[in-house]
């Protein structure tokens, strides 16, 4: 049945009574309870929520894709008044790609990095067409020009190594679009990509939507793409739907508590600093760290000359304030920051810390200094051994800059995991048993047992929900405030920056564009490219969000 015959029968998603479980070795752990959900033709409906709160696992059941010891308990998943539930394997596998499809999040694991691009879509036509070999190439230019590309046929031919983020995210869209659904599941579509590149693919989907009147599923924790791009918004938490309605309205007036929790947690463009900056005059605050003239040159194999990842870069940073560096993926800002604590060396330039050059030193001499900068990357349990306790990792730098003896190294450790708000009893706890925001306030506890003077957060909450992003944000804050701290916080995220800056460096292909104190960068942006970076921004084109931003 055609869409045409069913929008005015069913609705195109009808969700009720849904529960979810998963398989343990001894009972069946309930994930979803009771999910009642309805979406007509042509609509979004935004499935927002923490992690674990369900909200993908119903992606999953809607599109017959749960883990093995995932289970549909009970309930209804009405597709065009289709029970998928009862629907069996084969039916599933008739449906998925030519009714109901999939935007996957990640575009880095969801396509074959060994098959080029054009076979990857055309495999979508071959499963679900008849069209022969020659059509199918041409279909797929034509879905390569619908989302966006052009020289669709080198496009065709490239790897997915040889594509940016954005467009791999682009060639998804390709894939999920190729056979005409009427239902997509967007599952986190755009969560690592760079804001501007956001907004692009959010506004092709958008297009692509009108156009064809398929309805779409998006599940998303930003609460900002959900104002902007949803009809409807169903608020999960610990399985439960806790509510749901109109966009607008639940925005503008939440009814449950923890709605409004998630909307009072969002980092916005409307506040400044949580709290006063240390000195509203900068000379009042002596420079702990500065940068001057820095640049990063790479060599690129088979590349004529090299690639400038940082070119002619200077700052300083004041004690007690913060300096975030802003800009897209590619811009030098993780370049820099990498440079600033010596994990890679500068082509030129020098780095003063605590009014010492340290570029001027060698490896074994700047170990003495190391100890007054330290980093937090944004992955903590890549950056930690899982091998080792909680206490072994807080104390390894300790160990490494030569602390005297372990009864001094164990107060250390028990004084830098009380700083971050966790118990001494996590100690004996290993990485894989916390959650991710607790992951990351270790990371940062590592980062201040050595009692530094400048901390390096490098993209430290991107991959956080927006309520753990909260908390380790108010405890940033406090850390400075209590310590004295001076940070350089490396960020994509504008709102985030806004949160907790006193100053912004905006850089675009390796150089800073704009400079200035924070409530100057934001209010009045001198540049045209940060003025396109602040539009950007989800939620900033909605009345809907008037409550948050």
């Amino acid at each position: 049945m055609s869409k045409a015959e069913t929008e005015d029968r069913f609705p195109v998603l009808d969700v009720r009574k849904l529960r979810v479980g998963y398989r343990t070795s001894s009972e069946t752990v309930p994930v979803v309870e009771g999910a009642d959900l309805t979406l007509g033709a042509g609509q979004v409906l935004a499935l927002v929520g923490e992690s674990g709160s369900g909200k993908t696992t119903i992606g999953q059941a809607v599109l017959g894709l749960l883990p093995a010891n995932g289970d549909v308990l009970a309930g209804e998943i009405r597709h065009d008044g289709e029970d998928l539930v009862t629907a069996g394997a084969d039916r599933m596998r008739e449906l998925r790609g030519s009714r109901i499809s999939l935007i996957p999040q990640d575009p880095t694991v969801s396509l074959n990095p060994i098959k080029r691009i054009g076979p990857q879509i055309a495999d979508v036509l071959k499963l679900h067409t008849d069209e022969n070999r020659a059509t199918r190439r041409e279909h797929v230019h034509r879905l390569l020009e619908q989302v966006g590309f052009t020289e669709v046929e080198r496009r065709y031919r490239q790897y997915p190594h040889e594509l940016s983020g954005g467009m791999r995210q682009r060639v998804l869209i390709a894939v999920a679009i190729a056979g005409d659904p009427d239902l997509i599941v967007a599952d986190e579509p755009t969560s690592g990509l760079d804001v501007t590149v956001q907004k692009r693919i959010l506004d092709l989907l958008d297009e692509l939507r009108e156009r064809t009147r398929t309805s779409m599923v998006l599940i998303t924790h930003d609460l900002g793409v959900a104002a902007d791009r949803s009809d409807r918004i169903a608020v999960m938490r610990a399985g439960e739907i806790v509510e749901q309605g109109e966009t607008r309205s639940v925005i503008a007036d939440p009814a449950h508590e923890y709605s409004r929790h998630l909307l009072r947690s969002a980092p916005t463009l409307g506040r400044g600093t949580r709290t006063a900056p240390t000195s509203t005059d900068d000379s009042e605050s002596p420079v702990v760290l500065s940068a001057r003239h820095l640049t990063k040159h790479f060599a690129v194999p088979g590349a004529r000359g090299a690639v400038k990842a940082v070119d002619d870069v200077s700052f300083d940073v004041r004690r007690g304030q913060t300096l975030s560096i802003v800009g897209e993926s590619g811009s030098g800002k993780s370049t820099t920051a990498r440079m600033l604590v010596r994990l890679i060396e500068p082509t030129s330039g020098s780095i003063e810390i605590l009014g010492t050059d340290v570029t001027a030193l060698s490896r074994r001499q700047f170990r003495r200094h190391r100890r007054n900068i330290q980093i937090v990357y944004q992955n903590p349990y890549a950056a930690f051994d899982p091998r080792f306790d909680l206490f072994s990792i807080i104390e390894e730098p300790l160990r490494a800059h030569g602390s005297t003896t372990r009864a001094d190294r164990a107060a250390r450790v028990r004084r830098a995991l009380e700083e971050v708000a966790l118990p001494a009893a996590y100690l004996e706890r290993k990485p894989s048993e916390l959650s991710g925001g607790q992951r990351q306030r270790v990371a940062i506890a590592r980062a201040l047992v050595l009692e530094p003077k400048i901390v390096v957060l490098d993209e430290p909450v991107s991959a956080l929900d927006v309520s753990v992003q909260d908390q380790i944000l108010v405890l940033l804050d406090r850390l400075q405030r209590e310590l004295d701290l001076s940070y350089v916080f490396i960020s994509h995220d504008l709102a985030v920056v806004r949160a907790i800056s006193d100053h912004v460096a905006v850089m675009n292909h390796g150089r800073v564009v704009e400079h200035g104190a924070a409530e100057q960068v934001f209010t009045d942006p001198a540049t045209d490219y940060t003025a396109e970076l602040l539009a950007a921004v989800p939620g900033r084109g909605s009345s809907a969000r008037d409550k948050v931003y």
